[in-house]
């Protein structure tokens, strides 16, 4: 995997912690119509998931969660700032959790994305995520009267050949 060229400078990743909930769950609810609640994100850090926040200048951009299983992981969230978008922060959390997995043993790794999420199914089909299947009526419309939306599931093999090439940064 290349560096993303627009990569925003000075961003500092770090542990999701305690005392960013509060401010994360609202960020949450501007950028989703189904958002996690200040209770999901706690409940994700007391399970021991792996959550991380992109901070530059105090302020956080970019945040996720990564649940880590035997000989798998799945992506839980994955959000980016509204004004902080298409400068590379996804990319590179996703890159983050995929590295995490790889670390932890993973063989692969699994999200779920809005079908009418264009940009996000970009982003993961250029990192390498494939659709494996469909859950119908998956996601709450994202107005109150909007009909339900489908889920894209998506998988990312980490085959050893895979693996060691993220490694040495050939992919």
């Amino acid at each position: 995997m290349r560096p993303h060229a627009g990569l925003v400078p000075d961003v500092v990743w770090r542990p999701l912690g305690a005392g960013d909930l509060a401010y994360v769950a609202a960020l949450e609810a501007q950028i989703h119509a189904a958002p996690w609640t200040v209770g999901n994100f706690r409940d994700a850090i007391a399970a021991g998931y792996w959550a991380s926040v992109g901070e530059c200048e105090g302020r956080i951009l970019a945040y996720g969660v990564l649940m880590l299983a035997p000989g798998e992981a799945q992506v839980l969230n994955l959000s980016v700032v509204h004004d902080a978008r298409r400068r590379g922060l996804g990319r590179a959390l996703l890159r983050r959790f995929v590295a995490v997995a790889i670390e932890r043993g993973a063989e692969q790794v699994f999200l779920e994305v809005r079908a009418g999420n264009a940009p996000a199914i970009a982003l993961y089909a250029a990192e390498g995520f494939l659709p494996v299947a469909r859950r119908a009526d998956y996601y709450p419309g994202s107005a109150p009267d909007a009909p339900r939306e489908d889920a894209l599931v998506m998988r990312f093999a980490l085959s050893r050949p895979a693996v060691e090439g993220l490694r040495r940064g050939d992919a």
